[in-house]
């Protein structure tokens, strides 16, 4: 059975419009509730329900509830936070599952809707597929009487606020340092603040001023300029920018210099591995993961795997051989002694502790490795098209791949949260990496005219 409605990252597209409607998020709602109302124990069967700041997400809300209630789910409602919050607290308030509506750095007119089981991580392919089989088909509703209800979480963050810092030393303090971080307009917006101040920094925040319109416009991870600038005129010594919902970082360090996740993963990793806390002897991480990384942990005798794109690819290789760090070259860092899925906040808090212990500053451990020169280019496709099948663009692609034989590597393909095809190429030969990425682009782009 194929995928109808299930990306890399759970159901996404442009809101109240197909299929991300109000009508398509009841029966997703009523679906999922079917398929995790198992015979347990207990007669009482939750569902914990985040959301970022956009404004459909309160129609979104509603619409699951609604579904949920229907087949007899008690819902409880977290209002907005990070989506690794939703994660975290499926398992400690022991629900059936977990839900987050957004669409993560997408921008404010998408959304979307990710599941937690109840173990917290995210779903399987199968558990998607299959319901996405009960949507198709329809579920049969609950008894009147057994009709679910539905409550308000009001100390959801804050539970979650205090297992954030706990991951730092109990006598470890940011006292001294001055931080900006940039919350997107998005889910963290009061979290990361609090968690900062409380730990003793001083707290520059940005991106904090939410009106369900302005979510990762021009500020977050995906545009850390803002967050760059602002590092700069301040004096600050680390900027921490994250995404609308607050599962990716970036780091800034004291001079305005960006740090994505490959630089993260191998600082933690090498750092970890000094100290005997990386588990397999290896970190996990994409395709998209820049060879300069790879090279980095190889000459450290650390191992990498790579993945499929999407962090449960990369979550679901880490609890398969018993790894303990991962994450992907966007910012989403996976820590699982920490956490069930990607966590911008807790990353960022690995960064500072990795600060204080060295004493160094932001910029002395921001970038662990020289990258390999990397090019990636999107082309945005429409409805129904289907660019990857066209003669000219296989026959482009089988030019640049032997044009990069033996000196890069391309990869290419359809995002699984947009309607882009990702053309991304390696090569230290630049002339080679420009010709053989814009060959592509320019095939995919006469394909989709």
């Amino acid at each position: 059975m194929s995928r109808k409605f299930f990306g890399t990252d759970g159901v996404r597209g442009k809101a109240n419009t197909a299929p991300m409607t109000a009508e398509m998020v009841m029966r997703l709602g009523a679906a999922a509730g079917r398929y995790f109302r198992r015979p347990s124990a207990s007669s009482e069967h939750r569902v914990v329900i985040g959301k970022d700041t956009r404004l459909s997400g309160y129609m979104f809300e509603n619409a699951l509830t609604a579904g949920f209630t229907s087949t007899g789910m008690n819902v409880l409602l977290l209002s907005p936070v990070p989506t690794p919050a939703v994660g975290m607290l499926t398992r400690t308030m022991r629900a059936d599952v977990g839900v987050m509506i957004s669409a993560s750095h997408n921008p404010a007119e998408d959304n979307g809707i990710k599941f937690f089981g109840p173990d917290g991580f995210k779903l399987s392919d199968e558990a998607e597929l299959e319901i996405e089989r009960l949507m198709i088909e329809g579920v049969e509703p609950a008894k009147a009487h057994n009709i679910g209800r539905a409550h308000h979480v009001y100390d959801g963050r804050f539970r979650y606020n205090e297992r954030v810092k706990s991951s730092l030393p109990r006598d470890m303090s940011l006292a001294g340092l001055k931080i900006v971080v940039d919350c997107a307009n998005g889910a963290a917006y009061r979290t990361a603040p609090e968690v900062l101040w409380e730990l003793g920094a001083e707290v520059i925040a940005i991106g904090v001023s939410p009106d369900g319109t302005n979510i990762n416009e021009k500020c977050g991870s995906t545009a850390p300029e803002a967050a760059a600038a602002s590092v700069v005129e301040n004096g600050a010594d680390l900027g921490i920018c994250l995404d609308g919902d607050a599962d990716r970082v970036m780091i800034i360090d004291e001079k305005g210099h960006i740090a994505d996740g490959d630089q993260l993963m191998g600082l933690l990793a090498s750092r970890w591995a000094q100290s005997g806390k990386l588990k397999g002897g290896a970190l996990v991480a994409t395709v998209m993961s820049n060879l300069g990384l790879e090279r980095f942990l190889g000459e450290q005798g650390i191992g990498l795997e790579r993945t499929a794109v999407g962090d449960r690819y990369v979550v679901g290789r880490m609890r398969e051989g018993g790894f303990n760090l991962g994450g992907e070259q966007s910012g989403h860092i996976v820590m699982s002694d920490y956490s069930t899925t990607g966590d911008g906040l807790l990353a960022g808090l690995q960064f500072i502790a990795a600060m204080i212990e060295t004493g160094k500053k932001a910029s002395e451990i921001a970038n662990v490795f020289e990258p390999v020169p990397q090019l990636l280019k999107n082309v945005r496709y429409g409805s129904g098209q289907k660019p990857l099948e066209d003669a000219g663009v296989k026959k482009a692609i089988e030019e640049a791949e032997k044009k990069l034989q033996g000196n890069g590597r391309l990869l290419i393909r359809k995002s699984g949260t947009e309607p882009l095809i990702r053309v991304m190429a390696e090569s230290l030969d630049e002339n080679i990496l420009n010709q053989s990425v814009d060959q592509v682009v320019e095939a995919v782009e006469k394909a989709t005219r």
